[in-house]
């Protein structure tokens, strides 16, 4: 009898305390969405803005200058030229957890072809003195202005929570040397070290108000290898008399292939891809050497290794069944460039998905492949400092654009294309509405 009274009043109890628990999430959201509504219009604006003036990798420098205002505005300790262009924001609310919130700044050498009437017409010279069009076809600056709002939202809704927000806005991702750059400058030395690190990255698949989320790697390592296969020229007519390196580098393209599909575990994804090859002059000369260059990606460093390893041993096993001596074996020159894969931290993806299932709905965020794209977002949690860091698809595809994909087959444009547009109101809404919601809950988290 006892027994069951109390297990009576412990149910009671738990229930009480989950209903509570219920009511003030729904307030909270309430307050997140108040909040986000408040801010469209205006934001727009800068989006307008950021948009027309975008930017290229290492010259991000009025663009830095409206991050670090638009912080200031905000009530952050701003440090700007950070690692280049980049610009630090700290903002303190009392004792708590240290949460990173980053965006990235640069665009890409790309003349937009959207019709827009704010499209971008900017031509500007690179950091190597090269002059192209500049557009924002990667969606920095939906990136820029959903952060901006996330943290506009955070300050205002400040009595929800304690802690400190560290914002990065980042330049140089397209050329994955903007992380390390800031990495290097100090950031986990001369800023509050983060608890954990977030960030979204626009979708061109996924439909606005809608994210998608991978609870570990969820984009690939990249580096790119320069390869130049050695022969001996002479006459096109006489190729008995040569060693054609023409058909030296046709082998070893067809035998790079292998290496993904005979050599890596099939459950360990990669790429190898020959994205260029070039040799000879003309239709009767056999050439002396061809070059060619590789892209590969992959999602853990076990395989990086085993490429870069294949990469080293194929090549030159052709060139040693031709003949050819030493000197003439395969040059390999794999790049400086190195971005390592987005190692998504599970657990702090799953707490993440939580806290967005919560105010956006179980249906409208989901769990999605991994992708074999690059960002250097990644490099954050590899540091000695060890921050477990999550990447997130934010939908930016406008829903009737979306059916009409499904429906008709009409392609969408993607990342990197000249066509490529987000659909500002509802991106911008969900991106800052879940993000606002999982921040909150993580420094509320004991």
């Amino acid at each position: 009898m006892i027994r069951s009274i109390v297990i009576t009043v412990f149910l009671l109890f738990s229930a009480h305390v989950l209903i509570q628990s219920q009511t003030k999430s729904l307030e909270l959201n309430k307050k997140i969405f108040k909040a986000v509504e408040a801010q469209v219009q205006k934001t727009n604006e800068l989006y307008v803005d950021l948009h027309q003036t975008p930017e290229l990798s290492l010259m991000e420098f009025k663009t830095a200058e409206k991050m670090a205002y638009q912080l200031k505005q905000l009530g952050f300790e701003v440090t700007t030229n950070f690692g280049g262009n980049g610009v630090v924001g700290v903002f303190k609310n009392g004792d708590g957890k240290t949460i990173m919130l980053r965006t990235d700044m640069d665009a890409l050498p790309i003349k937009e072809n959207t019709g827009l009437p704010y499209a971008s017409s900017i031509v500007m010279n690179n950091s190597e003195g090269i002059e192209s069009p500049v557009m924002h076809a990667c969606g920095h600056d939906m990136h820029m202005t959903t952060w901006l709002g996330i943290l506009t939202t955070l300050v205002e809704l400040k009595n929800e929570w304690k802690g400190t927000i560290l914002a990065i806005a980042q330049p140089a991702e397209e050329i994955s040397g903007g992380s390390i750059e800031m990495i290097n400058a100090g950031l986990f030395k001369k800023f509050p070290k983060p608890d954990v690190a977030l960030c979204y990255h626009v979708s061109a698949e996924i439909p606005a108000g809608e994210i998608g989320y991978f609870p570990g790697p969820i984009f690939a390592g990249v580096n790119s290898v320069n390869l130049t296969i050695f022969g001996v020229g002479g006459h096109g007519a006489m190729p008995h008399t040569t060693v054609d390196p023409i058909v030296l580098a046709s082998r070893t393209v067809l035998a790079l292939q292998t290496i993904v599909s005979r050599e890596i575990n099939p459950f360990n994804p990669a790429v190898v891809t020959i994205g260029s090859i070039h040799g000879g002059s003309k239709h009767n000369i056999i050439p002396d050497e061809v070059n060619m260059q590789l892209t590969i990606r992959f999602f853990t460093d076990e395989v990086y290794a085993e490429i870069c390893e294949a990469i080293n041993r194929i090549p030159k096993g052709i060139a040693i069944s031709a003949g050819l001596p030493e000197d003439k074996w395969p040059k390999v020159e794999i790049k400086k460039e190195f971005t390592p894969p987005v190692a998504n931290n599970p657990e702090l993806v799953l707490s993440t998905v939580k806290s967005m299932q919560e105010i956006l709905g179980e249906e409208n965020v989901y769990q999605v492949n991994p992708a074999t794209v690059g960002e250097d977002f990644g490099k954050y949690g590899r540091t000695e400092e060890k921050i477990p860091i999550a990447l997130f698809w934010l939908g930016s595809v406008n829903r009737q654009k979306y059916d009409d994909y499904l429906n008709n087959a009409k392609v969408l444009p993607g990342l990197h294309n000249s066509a490529y547009l987000p659909d500002f109101e509802p991106t911008f809404k969900t991106g800052v509405a879940a993000m606002s919601k999982s921040v909150i809950n993580l420094f509320n988290k004991k």
